[in-house]
């Protein structure tokens, strides 16, 4: 049973198709955590500012 699942999981590695949709997948995936962690820190800031600039109109 584990010999099989090995093999199968070494065929999966093995093969090409569909191998670069999955890394612009990942890809895709990794900046969205980035800009979402980016707009988590750095919201209060931005949205202070644009306070600010409202208020100074």
């Amino acid at each position: 049973m584990l010999s099989n699942f090995k093999n199968y999981a070494l065929s999966i590695l093995k093969r090409k198709q569909g191998q670069g949709m999955v890394e612009y997948a990942l890809l895709i995936g990794l900046i969205a955590v980035v800009v979402i962690a980016v707009l988590v820190l750095l919201g209060p800031a931005i949205a202070a500012k644009f306070q600010e600039i409202i208020n100074a109109l």
